[in-house]
């Protein structure tokens, strides 16, 4: 075993691991340091939980951390986070959610009302989703080493079906499917962090979507692939895509929606909405065959009611996205080189 650290850690200064995932640092630290220390088959398969059987189950397993700041914004709050967030992660892998645990690591001197409200939070949530709180564990740290509370959680889905659904399983010709506008959650975040007012307030889209998901799995629907918008927005989850499966993909920027409050933040911040987190959304890989029917199913279900096609997987030309501009030129879309938002997730 190599005792030489893969990322020197002048290419990787502290204040950036302090600020989350999403860009080209945080994806060298995975792809140098974690997986290649932890290489195996279910965890090179880079999906958003590891999927296994056992006594002829299928199962899916997913952990993820939330370390949100503001604990409580628009549209929900870091409890409401922790419970969608875990739940979509099993739903992209094509399972049923159905068990959570749940970690808290609380400051010291944290109100209680304030945990309270996160409990209730984590309750609603988890009965909105259909899933139970099984086990869990508490620990308390100094004041002022822990922003007052971090949460973490692992999820337990089922799947009922036997096919595989992953980035490396989308084929030239597929239609790429979005559930909706995206960028509203990291901007519901930052107005509120920056204190911007617009006509109307900026909510969160955070939801589960393992419904719609789940429909489409049961319609019979071929799924190649499906990823929820978290770190690194849109435009992450595409590169990925491309990446994992070496393969052109085109999305038209037109086609993608986003909301005026939301672009109109973006535009005072300098962001681009295409990286900008989201916590309810997700696209979809089919065969562009089935892409009317796995719309009209999309549509069916409000967390996706305002589903579209934005773009086609091309071919095995180059692993790149391209951008067709409003002017119809092309740009390469790529990750952040650095971290766009912290703490929003």
């Amino acid at each position: 075993m190599s005792t030489t650290c893969p990322i020197p850690i002048s290419d990787y200064p502290t204040v950036t691991l302090a600020h989350g995932g999403g860009g080209t640092l945080t994806h060298q630290l995975i792809e140098k340091m974690f997986r290649t220390s932890f290489s195996n088959p279910l965890l090179d398969a880079g999906h958003d939980g590891a999927v296994f059987s056992v006594d002829g189950a299928r199962l899916a397993l997913t952990t993820d951390s939330y370390v949100v700041r503001p604990l409580f914004f628009p549209g929900g709050d870091i409890g409401s986070l922790a419970v969608n967030g875990t739940v979509n992660d099993l739903a992209m892998c094509g399972a049923r959610p159905l068990y959570l645990t749940l970690g808290m690591i609380l400051e010291e001197g944290l109100p209680m009302e304030t945990l309270w409200r996160v409990v209730q939070s984590i309750q609603h949530a988890a009965a909105a989703a259909g899933v139970l709180i099984v086990t869990g564990d508490t620990k308390v740290v100094d004041r002022g080493k822990g922003d007052g509370i971090y949460l973490n959680t692992a999820g337990v889905g089922v799947l009922a079906h036997d096919r595989e659904i992953g980035p490396a399983r989308i084929q030239p010709g597929d239609a790429i499917l979005l559930s909706g506008d995206i960028g509203r959650h990291g901007m519901a975040i930052m107005a509120v962090r920056e204190g911007l007012e617009f006509e109307s307030e900026i909510q969160s889209d955070c939801a589960p979507v393992a419904e719609p998901v789940l429909a489409l799995i049961e319609a019979g629907i071929e799924i190649h692939s499906i990823r929820d918008l978290t770190r690194g927005g849109l435009a992450s989850a595409l590169v990925e895509h491309a990446r994992a499966a070496a393969m052109t993909l085109e999305v038209e920027e037109t086609l993608i929606p986003v909301r005026e409050d939301v672009q109109g933040a973006c535009e005072l911040l300098g962001l681009d909405p295409m990286y900008v987190a989201n916590e309810g959304r997700f696209i979809a890989f089919v065969p562009e065959a089935e892409a009317a029917r796995a719309l009209e199913i999309m549509r069916a279900h409000s967390v996706s009611g305002e589903s579209l096609q934005i773009g086609v997987v091309k071919g095995r030309e180059r692993a790149v996205v391209h951008l067709k501009s409003r002017i119809g030129s092309l740009r390469i879309v790529d990750m952040l080189s650095g971290e766009q938002l912290p703490r929003i997730c």
